[in-house]
């Protein structure tokens, strides 16, 4: 246990400070602080000393230069074990300092939209400094990083005569450096962001700043252990979406949300995405966002048992009933829900219910997949085409309204795992093949799937055929036209085929490979 005498306050965030310190000073504990702060708890009649007073000197730069002085961070971190450094204190007439109560300026919140002057002046320095030296200290000096912790803290000092134990420092010297390591993460990645297009896309050192939101029952399966992290300063959000009822989500059910999610955005007209396994099992758009509800559904009502359910409009009440009358379903997730929808969904208590927030989607995102040893790293697939936009490249040609079903079909097949083949009608899909080491395969299961379907939908593939033999089975199925990249080296081939069975293509030269 280490006596706490002298306690430093310099906080951003004023929330709690003024009980905390109150509870502070009732221990007998002397209280130094900072600008502002000292200003509030001194208004709250807590005895307090201007950390100025002990420095002599007042802020300097404009409020750059406040606690960067010898006798404070001296203060922080003299070894009480060393007469060494004990002595120096006495010869520069500074005091030990035992506790460290201090934040940061909120840089990812301030900064967004700032201009880069501005952004460097939120930059903090003092408080992750300070927080440095006392974390580093740990063995004499207790650092307490936010309100978060303030009762917990007094709480042990008060039960232990206004002592704190090792372990508790020791954890909150954790906690900071990786506050500071986050903190500077933040930075860099806002400089980082101001270069792209100048030098790099990404940096030669990448720092990721992540906070763990909660610990999750399990990963994939029950054996493994798992935790959503989030790189947001809101420490709920998940998705950025907020859950309005229902259980905890689970891994699976956040890796299907995101998505599902990700894919219905991508729709103008009510939409509506049905996902199991990370895998679309129906998608509809429609004029009415309850019968792009039920169309979806009709696609693959098998597969749609325990899935997750997106929407791009509010939920009303006639899509709630369908929803909640049909199949078992792990979650929704929709920009709003009306009154009389949520208290209706809400009547199943273990179902998810999640509201995602407008402008979802417009932000620019990483995507990180681990290896062994190793992380890669790349840009969100946000694209759709390429510059040039799609082309026909048959004699048969397609119009505005074909053109539309290939465009909701090949949107789809963004969002199926490689290889993969989308069929759709009437803005439905009838037909997915996902997954499949053989294009041709997979076409085979999408058609299959489809059944009579098959005949007057159109197909998406997600990258070029490789052979003819897939334009066989789509015309035995009876495709009326089909979307795909191309880029093969047989295109001419695939198109002698389309042209001899009289069925339009599409390239749109880019490719959608999903692993």
């Amino acid at each position: 246990m280490r006596k706490i005498g002298v306690a430093l306050i310099s906080v951003y965030d004023k929330k709690g400070v003024v009980e905390f310190a109150g509870r502070l000073s009732r221990l007998g504990i002397k209280i130094i602080s900072t600008g502002k702060t000292a200003a509030v708890l001194s208004e709250a009649g807590i005895e307090v000393k201007a950390l100025e007073q002990i420095t002599g000197f007042s802020e300097l730069l404009g409020g750059r230069v406040k606690s960067l002085h010898p006798k404070v961070y001296a203060g922080i971190l003299a070894r009480r074990s060393s007469d060494e450094h004990l002595s120096q204190l006495n010869k520069i007439g500074a005091d030990p300092i035992d506790m460290v109560v201090v934040d940061f300026y909120p840089f990812e919140r301030v900064a967004k939209g700032a201009q880069l002057d501005e952004a460097v002046e939120l930059v903090d320095i003092g408080g992750p400094a300070m927080a440095r030296a006392a974390a580093k200290n740990f063995q004499d000096v207790l650092v307490v990083p936010g309100p978060r912790f303030y009762n917990r803290i007094a709480s042990e000092l008060e039960e232990s005569a206004g002592a704190i134990s090792k372990r508790t420092r020791m954890e909150m010297a954790a906690e900071v450096f990786a506050r500071t390591a986050r903190y500077d993460a933040l930075i860099s990645s806002y400089l980082a962001e101001q270069l792209v297009g100048r030098e790099s896309k990404f940096p030669a050192i990448n720092v990721v700043a992540l906070q763990k939101v909660k610990e999750l029952r399990y990963g994939e399966n029950p054996h493994q252990t798992a935790a959503l992290f989030t790189a947001a300063d809101d420490r709920e959000a998940a998705l950025g979406a907020k859950r309005l009822s229902g259980k905890p989500l689970s891994y699976n059910n956040i890796v299907d949300m995101a998505a599902a999610l990700r894919l219905v955005t991508e729709f103008e007209s009510p939409a509506v995405a049905i996902i199991k396994h990370r895998t679309p099992c129906g998608v509809a758009c429609s004029e009415r966002l309850a019968d792009a509800y039920r169309r979806a559904l009709e696609a693959d009502p098998i597969s749609a048992y325990g899935s997750i359910i997106a929407c791009n409009r509010p939920v009303e009440i006639d899509t709630a009933r369908l929803i909640h009358s049909t199949i078992f379903v792990e979650g929704v997730i929709a920009p709003g829900y009306t009154d009389e929808a949520l208290e209706l969904l809400s009547k199943k208590k273990n179902r998810r219910f999640l509201l995602y927030p407008k402008g979802f989607g417009q932000q620019r995102e990483m995507v990180f997949t681990s290896v062994p040893g190793g992380v890669l790293m790349q840009t969100l697939d946000s694209a759709l085409f390429s510059e040039e936009g799609p082309r026909t490249v048959t004699e048969a040609r397609v119009d505005d309204v074909v053109m539309a079903q290939l465009r909701f079909a090949w949107i789809v097949c963004k969002y199926v795992r490689s290889n993969a083949i989308v069929l759709a009608r009437d803005l439905v899909t009838v037909g997915i093949g996902a997954g499949q080491t053989s294009r041709v395969r997979a076409a085979r299961i999408a058609i299959e799937q489809a059944g009579d379907k098959a005949k007057g939908s159109v197909m998406a593939s997600d990258a070029f055929f490789p052979f003819a033999d897939t334009i066989e089975e789509a015309h035995k199925a009876g495709v009326a036209a089909i979307i795909q990249p191309g880029g093969s080296k047989r295109d001419g081939e695939v198109i002698e085929a389309c042209n001899k069975y009289g069925i339009p293509m599409v390239f749109t030269g880019m490719r959608h490979f999903l692993h």
